[in-house]
């Protein structure tokens, strides 16, 4: 393992990313979607990633281990402007990469960046209630749990509940 990067996503890293995300989403069942089920093809990730060159309130952010990607986080704001103050947090690592700060580094800098953009001024994320270490990680930041989605989630035959979570900054 090298040292863990950390950069934005560039056009070039779709192909990387789509495989990461189908890959990861076998790892967890945390995730809103399963392994393979990613929504968005190599083309429309690139041309994704294209629409976040000169926009000031949505990111993405990938941390790196060497050429292999080992997280993605993510900042999406609406363009209306009653709503683009508010960005909804995305943010998923690879399980051998776990426990090692990956996780909290790119939230760091996600929030250092919503804080100089001039624009966002409450981020927002929803989670599963049983997903403890992902809860205690954002309350670590800030975050409060603003509500509870009950049986949101459906997995094999069992239903789960989702925190909706906010702060300002």
């Amino acid at each position: 393992m090298e040292k863990i990067t950390y950069r934005r996503a560039m056009e070039s890293d779709a192909e990387k990313i789509v495989a990461f995300y189908n890959y990861v989403g076998g790892e967890t069942s945390y995730l809103s979607f399963e392994k393979d089920e990613y929504p968005m093809d190599v083309r429309a990730q690139a041309e994704s990633i294209r629409g976040l060159e000169d926009n000031m309130t949505n990111i993405m952010l990938l941390a790196m281990d060497g050429e292999e990607i080992v997280g993605i986080a993510t900042i999406s704001s609406s363009h209306k402007i009653k709503a683009r103050h508010d960005g909804e947090l995305g943010i998923v690592v690879a399980k051998k990469y776990q426990g090692q700060g990956v996780g909290t580094e790119l939230i760091r800098q996600l929030i250092e960046w919503a804080k100089g953009n001039g624009i966002t001024r409450r981020i927002s994320l929803d989670t599963r209630a049983d997903n403890v270490k992902a809860v205690e990680l954002y309350m670590k930041f800030g975050f409060i749990v603003e509500g509870c989605r009950r049986n949101a989630t459906l997995l094999d035959g069992k239903y789960y509940d989702l925190y909706v979570m906010g702060m300002m900054i």
